[in-house]
């Protein structure tokens, strides 16, 4: 039986001022439901890369990346944005909350392109989940970095996506207050049954998870 994600020989080139440059080499990952994943490297191996090229973000060179039996690839462009927002979350290191919107608004509008019924309880119970039921009403200015980006993970989820991509989730933040959302990640991670990858410069945050691999030459080197 395939994996819920398979990516087989991904690809990525640039061309630049001397020629065509590769950031990644025929890299390869498989991943099943409930599964953790995180990466590491340092900046410019293309960590930010993969995560995009999964997310259909961006295209490969070369190479397949398959969600659900699906390969994104094979879309046209209004197909890839349904399946994006039906399948996939995306955490970023700024949470791009909508200044003007609420909490409970902010979580809700993933949900406003398809169908989605008794999406304001779904978004209620998840903010409940994680500690935001009385900022429900506030706007993301009254919020702290840690509260911003426990919306960022309720939007995230909201859509119950087959895959969690999180990119840096935790590079604006305290110490104590990275721990924190990192437990959180792990947590709906393990409840919700969702596949999770995490690109972090954290150590202590990669370590934590169940999967951690750094990318060397273009590919992904995982510790077993």
């Amino acid at each position: 039986m395939p994996s819920t994600l398979d990516v087989r020989q991904l690809q990525k080139d640039y061309t630049t001022a001397d020629g065509s440059l590769s950031i990644l080499r025929g890299l390869d990952l498989s991943m099943d439901p409930g599964e953790a994943l995180a990466i590491t490297g340092p900046s410019g191996s293309g960590k930010s890369t993969l995560l995009y090229l999964i997310g259909a973000l961006d295209t490969p060179s070369a190479g397949t990346v398959t969600l659900a039996g699906q390969d994104p690839f094979q879309l046209n462009e209004s197909q890839q944005a349904q399946f994006r927002n039906r399948q996939i979350g995306f955490i970023f290191q700024d949470h791009h909350l909508l200044p003007q919107c609420t909490v409970l608004e902010n979580v809700i509008i993933p949900t406003l392109v398809g169908v989605q019924d008794n999406a304001e309880i779904r978004a209620r119970e998840l903010l409940t989940r994680v500690g935001l039921a009385e900022r429900i009403g506030h706007r993301p200015s009254q919020l702290s970095g840690g509260e911003r980006q426990r919306v960022a993970v309720c939007r995230a989820l909201i859509n119950r996506p087959t895959l969690l991509l999180a990119d840096e989730p935790t590079g604006n933040l305290d110490r104590s207050t990275a721990a924190v959302i990192g437990s959180l990640l792990l947590d709906l991670n393990r409840e919700q049954k969702t596949l999770l990858i995490c690109v972090t410069h954290s150590l202590d945050l990669a370590e934590r998870f169940p999967r951690h691999g750094q990318l060397e030459d273009g590919k992904l080197v995982e510790n077993r």
